[in-house]
């Protein structure tokens, strides 16, 4: 019996990194595609292009993996299928449960490597994937993006450091502290305001308190606006900001207690946490939701039309998570139903249908 799991596992562990290997494929060359408008911006070449792209294949491992578990899980048992050798296990007396079983270890065991991807490696690519682009297309040598910290953004501008806390939807900044320095790295002043707004090339700022530090003494002025000529532009900025989708679970937790420190909304990040959480329920939910299909009404027919029906299911399930994400932020609906409704709802599914077929 072990050498049967291990042929079930082999076929389906083959057809899911056949499948895995096409999807990541098509998504970089049409993110190179992308990327192609802005080689040539400032030192973005085509080598930096390259880089990016490459940068980004572990994101795209890990949100790929649950679509590509359900079609190559369709594809390694539909082989099985069409070559007769699952209608030979079932007459040896080798139970449906027991290949789902089969299938389900070595979907378990993949899951595990691709969350460890998306926990490690992707969010630090990706991260620095967004810092290399935004560097090398910024408008001078001297301006530096520095990564994503608990305590918000850095930036450099010439001889000045930036700290921005909060990025508001209307594209302002809030909580500015910037730090002045001279050619000589002796600090000059240092300005804290409560939010930022870039007008007419320059940035103007409110509510601003500024320390001036002087040879022999230091003084303090309060100012309802005033203005910065910097070099740094806010959508450089907004370029390192990483999605809540790119963090992994631990900086997830970690901003949101941050984010209610500052009595700030949480909602967006409390549901990227949780959907991160329920990642193994989704791609066992779309393995385990290939089986019927296999043994069931397409069981007899071609590789091409199983795959049709993974596809839309796929699309169906991407439908179903995205219209309850969305709903969920409009209504203020618990991130962590909004997050685990959508596979519940197709695992409950898959077992409807697993035990037609059993």
């Amino acid at each position: 019996m072990k050498t049967i799991d291990k042929y079930i596992s082999q076929s389906v562990l083959a057809g899911i990194l056949i499948v895995l290997f096409i999807l990541v494929g098509l998504f970089a060359f049409f993110a190179f595609i992308d990327e192609i408008d802005d080689i040539g911006k400032q030192r973005y070449g085509l080598w930096e292009a390259i880089q990016y792209v490459v940068l980004e294949i572990p994101r795209h491992i890990y949100d790929l993996f649950p679509t590509a578990a359900l079609l190559g899980t369709l594809l390694g048992l539909g082989i099985l299928a069409n070559n007769s050798e699952l209608i030979v296990m079932r007459a040896a007396g080798i139970s449906i449960v027991r290949i789902a079983l089969s299938v389900l270890r070595i979907g378990l065991t993949l899951t595990i490597l691709v969350m460890l991807i998306g926990e490690t490696l992707a969010p630090m690519s990706g991260q620095y994937a967004n810092n290399m682009r935004s560097i090398a297309q910024s408008t001078h040598e001297y301006q530096q993006m520095v990564f994503n910290r608990r305590y918000g953004f850095w930036a450099r501008d010439q001889f000045d450091f930036i700290n921005i806390r909060t990025i508001y939807p209307d594209g302002g900044f809030g909580w500015i502290v910037l730090y002045e320095f001279d050619a000589e790295q002796r600090l000059r002043a240092i300005t804290n305001a409560s939010k930022a707004y870039y007008q007419n090339g320059q940035w103007k700022l409110y509510d601003v308190t500024r320390t001036q530090f002087e040879p022999t003494f230091v003084t303090r002025q309060y100012l309802e606006t005033t203005t910065w000529n910097a070099i740094l532009k806010p959508e450089i900025i907004k370029n390192v900001v990483i999605r809540p989708q790119q963090l992994s679970s631990l900086g997830l937790y970690k901003y949101i207690e941050y984010l209610r420190q500052n009595d700030q909304r949480t909602a967006q990040y409390e549901l990227a946490f949780w959907t991160r959480l329920n990642y193994p329920l989704i791609s066992i939910t779309m393995i385990f939701l290939a089986i019927p299909f296999v043994f069931g009404s397409l069981r007899s027919v071609s590789g091409g039309q199983r795959f049709l029906v993974g596809a839309l299911i796929g699309v169906g399930f991407h439908m179903l998570n995205q219209t309850t994400n969305n709903l969920g932020l409009v209504y203020d609906i618990n991130p962590a139903l909004s997050a685990f409704l959508p596979p519940i709802v197709f695992l409950v599914i898959a077992i409807i249908m697993m035990r037609r077929v059993v």
